[in-house]
């Protein structure tokens, strides 16, 4: 009774239109105030270790490497890579577009982001050679969305923080799935423009791929530097993000030059901004975790459903349920910090990898950034290309029927998370 008055008081402030992470305060602030005798001391002490973990530093970096890069002319770059290599397909741009949106994803890791670097070069170039602008902005909604499943993520950052798992090894367990699903959406999106005859491009010959590929290497070579640094064993996670940023900064400005160095400042507050939002729901969701760990729900709710006799299938079943509705009202970072520290004892209590738990959250969360109401990358993609979001989400259902079914193969299908991992011996 005490557990569905603290969800019910939730979804009361949540309904009023209150930002998550204030509803998420509030609500926990008043039910341990009022129903219970923990002490003010207790809550002060844990909102300070809550957030005191060295992992969570990566977020900040990582969102500022990506700004950089967003800014500073890399997404151009590897938009016309992209083209060189598969533009003379049916769907060119189309098909460059989710190549790019798959590179772009490795160095940024935010979905918004992505969708914005390469929706706002590729979508009017798409327009003006005669692609249906419907079309255009349904490639670029779901592709842009394998910018939090392609490492590195902000999400699975998230997502290790509140479950104490491995940030490096889900990093590497993303790199498959993350190139499955690119080849998915891919085909879906060759297959529409050969139904119905969507301009190509000509051939680009070997030289020009290879100038394609000399322009954009820099770009390229943030992937190396950050996969290959963890793996090897060179830098932490954090010790990455760092580093991306520094080396992000570096191309922006002094390399390629798109990013003057009196428009730094500019990038560095709205990074802040964005780095603190994340950090405040953080600490919010830190005390929603403390709450629910107090009233033993996560311990509750995996005995419940052993006794139900409720099994791995069944369980993973219901999670996905359970995720897909909760992308209807909550972004992703919201729901893998309050979802994953109760969903996480019942999955591991089952027998489930927590790696490939971790990466079959990050699939719904994709999936939820492409379908309305509080889908992100709806959002960021409408004011691309001047969409309403009912027109927007009509455009969108093909991809996202393809991102559906690859959810089911990852669900049941843990070797296409793991393999990696195991084969590096992580």
């Amino acid at each position: 009774m005490r557990v569905v008055i603290v969800f019910a008081l939730l979804l009361s402030l949540m309904l009023t239109g209150m930002p998550i992470s204030i509803a998420l305060g509030l609500t926990v602030l008043s039910f341990m105030f009022t129903l219970t005798d923990v002490r003010t001391e207790s809550v002060a002490l844990k909102l300070f270790t809550g957030i005191e973990n060295f992992e969570i530093m990566a977020i900040p970096f990582f969102i500022l490497a990506g700004n950089f890069l967003t800014h500073g002319g890399v997404a151009r770059r590897m938009i016309t890579f992209a083209t060189a290599l598969v533009g003379h397909w049916y769907g060119g741009l189309a098909l460059s577009g989710v190549v790019a949106c798959a590179l772009f994803a490795a160095i940024s890791g935010s979905s918004p982001a992505t969708v914005v670097a390469i929706g706002s070069v590729i979508l009017p170039a798409m327009v003006a050679q005669g692609f249906p602008k419907r079309f255009g902005a349904g490639v670029i909604t779901t592709s842009g969305s394998l910018g939090i499943l392609i490492p590195p993520s902000i999400p699975m950052v998230l997502y290790a923080v509140s479950t104490n798992s491995s940030v490096g090894k889900l990093f590497i367990a993303g790199i498959v799935p993350g190139f499955v699903l690119a080849t998915l959406l891919g085909a879906t999106t060759f297959y529409r423009a050969w139904r119905n005859d969507y301009p190509r491009m000509p051939k680009a010959t070997f030289l020009q791929r290879l100038d394609a590929f000399r322009k954009s290497i820099w770009g390229i070579l943030l992937i190396v530097i950050v996969i290959g640094g963890i793996y090897s064993g060179l830098f932490t996670p954090t010790e990455a993000a760092a580093v991306s940023a520094v080396y992000a900064f570096i191309v922006a400005v002094f390399i390629y030059k798109d990013l003057k160095l009196r428009d730094v400042p500019r990038v560095l507050l709205s990074s802040a901004n964005l780095s603190a939002m994340l950090l405040y729901i953080i600490t919010n969701a830190v005390l929603f975790s403390f709450l629910m760990t107090y009233e033993n729900v996560p311990q509750a709710l995996a005995q419940w459903m052993i006794d139900q006799g409720l099994g791995r299938i069944g369980f993973l079943l219901v999670v996905n349920l359970l995720l897909l509705l909760a992308g209807n009202v909550m972004e992703p970072s919201s729901i893998i910090l309050i979802m994953a520290p109760i969903l996480f004892p019942v999955a591991v209590k089952l027998g489930i990898d927590p790696i490939h738990f971790g990466i079959l959250m990050t699939v719904n969360m994709e999936v939820g950034l492409c379908h309305p109401p509080v889908g992100l990358n709806l959002y960021v993609a409408s004011g691309i290309a001047k969409m309403g979001i009912t027109e927007l989400t009509v455009a969108v259902w093909p991809w996202l029927l393809t991102m559906l079914t690859f959810l089911v193969i990852v669900t049941y299908w843990p070797g296409l998370s793991l393999w990696l991992p195991t084969l590096l011996g992580m």
